[in-house]
């Protein structure tokens, strides 16, 4: 598998600052998807990151396995979800031998796919763990979101830690970039600097429902952020589609 190292550094930021996003969205995956199925349901959290959500649905009685291509994002997992299976696996390319009712992909973990090839590789993957009529919800990014939202920058700054974020995007490239600096306290007087660059490619959702037919999925649905659920974030969709 293809290891996400550009993702390591940014691991321990991502659990602090951005972490809990899964757990401010747990009322659109209950209305997607939660509500048909109950406690002990089999979920799988792809690319399930630094697993607060995975946590969330364990303590409601869900049984979840979680799959991540970032060796450092699953070590905070396995903290916030300790009796949580997690895997290192690359989501274009994995295979378990369990079967799933329910697959959630959150904070536009997919956008981070750069060709419509790889997102095909995923669908298949994901579409090959559900049982019959299992259900996949994921939310994407769409251009919208990164020409109004995603360009804002961040600054964070706490007595042990700063983060400051750059965001561009390319609209002839449909590909977005997030150059972020970090700072973290070692010592009273020592600071360790690190950057990375994150990139997201922004499909349409003609695009995304083409993709997800020819893999085989059934009902495709989409649900804008704003207007369907009132959450506070321009240009992001939500997609619910079944297996056949």
């Amino acid at each position: 598998m293809e290891k996400y190292t550009d993702y390591n550094d940014f691991a321990e930021i991502y659990n602090r600052y951005w972490g809990d996003f899964p757990l401010q969205i747990m009322p659109i995956l209950e209305e997607l998807a939660l509500k048909d199925f109950p406690a002990g349901t089999q979920v799988l959290d792809v690319c399930c990151g630094t697993g607060q959500l995975a946590g969330e649905l364990i303590r409601r009685g869900y049984e979840v396995t979680g799959i991540d291509g970032s060796d450092q994002m699953l070590k905070y997992a396995r903290e916030n979800a300790p009796t949580t299976p997690f895997i290192p696996a690359d989501a274009r390319a994995f295979m378990l031998m369990a079967r799933f009712n329910i697959a959630f992909s959150t904070f536009d973990s997919l956008n981070h796919l750069l060709t419509l090839d790889d997102l095909e590789m995923v669908f298949n993957n994901v579409y090959r763990q559900l049982e019959t009529s299992g259900v996949f919800v994921f939310d994407m990014n769409l251009e919208s979101g990164y020409l109004n939202r995603w360009i804002q920058p961040v600054n964070i700054a706490d007595e042990d830690a700063a983060v400051m974020v750059s965001s561009h995007y390319d609209q002839d490239e449909k590909l977005a970039t997030a150059d972020i600096t970090m700072f973290k306290r070692e010592d009273e007087d020592h600071w360790r600097r690190s950057d990375v660059t994150l990139t997201q490619r922004a499909y349409s959702i003609h695009e995304v429902f083409e993709t997800l037919a020819a893999v085989g999925f059934i009902h495709l649905e989409v649900f804008d952020a704003v207007q369907d659920f009132k959450l506070d974030q321009t240009g992001r969709a939500f997609f619910r589609a079944k297996k056949r």
